[in-house]
């Protein structure tokens, strides 16, 4: 379970960021009041143009940026106080892998099983179903500094897996993959809902949304625009599309803002 109630992150900008940004102003607000929840056995969806708060709300719910103000909650913990505490319920994965190239994957995953103390049995009965999952059992002994971009992902997954977290959260996690990679993702999240975790995602491929997701929010400039049921969101629908919706809906805020 996530719950997140009037989360705000505010950046200080440098003077050349501001004369970048052709602004005065030494505060920039990437993420302004959102409050949302996520439960478990869903798919939650966050969806907005680039620069919108997307993965910067992400990464407040992951931890790894302090809100400026707000809650932040993870199965019961208060991730904001108890941000350690908090990991240890949750998996993230990025499109930006950050992996260590002289590692193998099955080096780089056991190091993570360790990091969470998992017992070796656990370990490699975890390792081999994921490795198994994502067809990576011809290059777990290779080095990840020569495997290709589709693989590194699939290393991403397991490491962000192996501990198998309650919450698991994905921030474009399918981006500039090739079809079978990004089927394998979508696979595993399917089966995180299956197995009743807390999902949250966020996506700029609209069939994706639409083929998994159960609740849908929309944020744009740090604000949530839309948050509720895909179900609710596809009976309000004033588009023949959730692509032509979703543009028509921020559009709207953009008219509104002006």
């Amino acid at each position: 379970m996530i719950i997140i109630e009037h989360l705000r992150k505010e950046f200080t900008l440098s003077k050349q960021q501001r004369k970048e940004s052709a602004t005065s102003d030494p505060i920039a607000i990437a993420v302004d009041d959102v409050s949302l929840q996520c439960k478990p056995g869903r798919i939650f969806s966050l969806l907005g143009p680039n620069g919108a708060g997307k993965t910067t709300t992400l990464r407040m719910i992951a931890t790894i940026f302090k809100p400026t103000s707000g809650t932040v909650n993870i199965c019961g913990i208060d991730a904001v106080a108890n941000p350690q505490e908090a990991r240890r319920k949750i998996g993230f994965l990025t499109g930006s892998s950050g992996l260590y190239g002289r590692l193998t994957p099955n080096e780089m995953v056991k190091y993570f099983a360790d990091l969470y103390g998992i017992p070796r049995n656990e370990f490699e009965e975890r390792k081999q179903k994921l490795f198994n999952l994502l067809d990576m059992n011809e290059f777990a002994n290779k080095r990840i500094a020569k495997l290709s971009t589709g693989m590194k992902q699939k290393v991403s997954i397991c490491r962000t897996m192996i501990h198998d977290p309650e919450v698991v959260i994905f921030d474009e996690p399918t981006s500039g993959l090739d079809v079978i990679t990004a089927e394998n993702i979508i696979t595993l999240i399917r089966n995180c809902k299956e197995e009743g975790k807390t999902v949250i995602f966020s996506s700029h491929i609209m069939s994706e949304v639409d083929l998994l997701c159960d609740d849908i929010a929309i944020i744009h400039k740090g604000r949530m625009l839309h948050n509720g049921t895909m179900e609710e969101f596809r009976a309000n629908m004033q588009e023949k599309s959730l692509t032509a919706e979703f543009i028509r809906i921020v559009h709207e805020n953009k008219s509104e803002a002006v």
